[in-house]
């Protein structure tokens, strides 16, 4: 589809709408118009076929979005409001007005913005309660309400799995050695034709059993919203157009969002989410089918990343933003199939204050090659969004220093880490640390991503700290509001030793040469 249809710039003005809208945003995907318009959301299907999807005709977009509110309500009955036509009379275009229909209309109601999934983990507001809540809601629709029956296990049988995952490797032949490397390609083709030949009891069970289920097909963050006010969650946009998309073994719905939650960097709060849908359902097989959906559902949206990269009109920054999503999604696929033959390193440079970790610890990262984190950049930058060298000596505790501000910043080094330890990579962290609670988080975080972790306290004698604190205050381009009076007063309450098993951690005297220093922490390498 080329060419715009005549109705498109009309949708978005607020005065083509019957009620209150200040301003309309349009919102473009591969297969649909989203327009936001004040309370209210009004979807369109473009008249375009994948294969997978046809909407060519007004006839087949009208079903289909019959089709998204009949399916839709089974999770959010609250959300999806009707179908409605676009009509269009003597050159005038109407919302379910008089003339004739040119186009129909998902009409939803507006969810809060500030609760879509996404946005919650980006400010690291996403806890474990919140997966609880999706849970909650989850287990009776897969329990009741979604259907199932002798045509839907249809879906759960080896030939439709194995069909759905050679055509994922057919599909992505041409993008060997751009978005996936032939090694990497072989290794997850092996594992999946491995795991469904030496599984073929276990699929033939979750038939048996009643597992495979009309559920939502699109099972990730982008599609869940939580109104915390309401203590509710609205699980929305599920697959309408593709029967076969949608229906399967519940396990992958729960290996989806399980999915995106490792790929987001929060594979502890995935895990959990995957415990307690367990323990909730009585699956007790869930947990051996989890790493073949994991993979499966991550091979597929590196997929859909490198085909979107071939998209027509992108420009090069945006072509490459997606090949690298993509190569994100197959290094995290590779993960699943347990053939990365060495653990990724959770590198953990702490200490206080002026004791010397942010200069160890990027050089450590640049002569390994590894990402790197710093806390004071992460807490403006990301955090606070101010530019990282704008100072700011607040008092102890306060402003950008606030618990809060620092919860938000400790929990986004370990999102950042978690992001790379799920992708096999090695990564850096340079922070105070000061809260052993922070430093448990890590060590959960590295036993979920299968990673080995090494705490490495800074240290210096104090006269060599003071006159560091001096020269940072003097230094304009320093990131670090860190003084001497707030080194005295973090040192009352630091214990480096807490929160840590015996053997942890590796303690450096920082007034050594750096080079010394770095040649001891290679020497430990396995």
């Amino acid at each position: 589809m080329k060419t715009p249809p005549p109705w498109l710039e009309w949708m978005k003005k607020p005065s083509s709408y019957p009620h209150d809208a200040a301003a309309v945003t349009c919102i473009q995907t591969h297969i649909s118009w989203v327009f936001i318009a004040g309370d209210f959301v009004y979807k369109v299907k473009k008249p375009v076929d994948f294969g997978f999807l046809d909407f060519t005709t007004p006839e087949k977009r009208r079903h289909f979005c019959k089709e998204e509110v009949r399916l839709n309500r089974r999770l959010c009955p609250e959300i999806y409001i009707d179908v409605m036509p676009i009509t269009e009379e003597a050159g005038m275009y109407r919302l379910n007005g008089p003339g004739t229909p040119v186009e129909w209309v998902v009409w939803m109601k507006r969810m809060p913005e500030d609760g879509m999934m996404g946005r919650m983990i980006e400010e690291d507001r996403l806890d474990a309660k919140d997966l609880s809540l999706v849970a909650s809601r989850l287990v009776p629709f897969y329990e009741k309400e979604a259907a199932t029956g002798e045509q839907i296990a249809e879906f759960g049988k080896l030939d439709v799995i194995s069909h759905n995952t050679e055509e994922n490797f057919d599909q992505t032949e041409s993008f060997i050695d751009k978005a996936i490397s032939r090694p990497t390609f072989d290794a997850i083709r092996s594992y999946t034709r491995g795991f469904i030949r030496d599984k073929e009891a276990l699929f033939h069970a979750r038939v048996q059993g009643g597992w495979i289920k009309e559920g939502h097909g699109d099972l990730y963050s982008a599609n869940i919203c939580f109104d915390r006010p309401r203590e509710t969650v609205y699980i929305f946009d599920c697959i309408e157009f593709n029967e076969r998309f949608r229906c399967g073994d519940v396990a992958a719905d729960v290996a989806f969002l399980a999915m995106d939650l490792d790929f987001l960097g929060l594979p502890v709060i995935s895990n959990r989410f995957i415990d307690e849908f367990a323990r909730r359902t009585g699956d007790d097989r869930l947990h051996e089918l989890i790493p073949f959906y994991k993979c499966y559902r991550a091979y597929v949206r590196g997929k859909i990343n490198c085909f979107t990269s071939m998209a027509d009109g992108l420009d090069p920054d945006e072509r490459d933003r997606f090949q690298q999503a993509a190569r994100e999604y197959f290094a995290l696929a590779y993960r699943y199939t347990g053939v990365i033959p060495v653990m990724p390193e959770l590198y953990v440079f702490y200490g206080l204050p002026g004791t010397g970790k942010s200069t160890v610890s990027s050089a450590w990262a640049e002569r390994r090659g590894l990402a790197y984190y710093n806390s004071d950049r992460v807490r403006k930058e990301i955090v606070a969004g101010i530019p990282a060298v704008e100072r700011r000596h607040e008092a102890f505790g306060a402003g950008i220093y606030s618990g809060e501000m620092s919860r938000r910043t400790y929990a986004a080094l370990a999102r950042f880490a978690g992001r790379h330890l799920m992708r096999g990579e090695s990564v850096v962290l340079d922070a105070t640390y000061r809260d052993g609670r922070e430093r448990a988080a890590l060590l959960e975080l590295a036993a979920c991503s299968g990673a080995r972790i090494r705490f490495i306290l800074c240290e210096c004698p104090e006269d060599i700290v003071r006159q560091r604190l001096n020269r940072r205050a003097a230094d304009r381009a320093s990131v670090s509001d860190g003084r001497w009076e707030i080194y005295l007063m973090q040192k009352k309450t630091f214990d480096p030793h807490e929160a840590l098993p015996s053997d942890q951690p590796l303690i450096i005297d920082t007034s050594r040469p750096l080079e010394a220093i770095l040649a001891l922490l290679s020497s430990l390498q396995p």
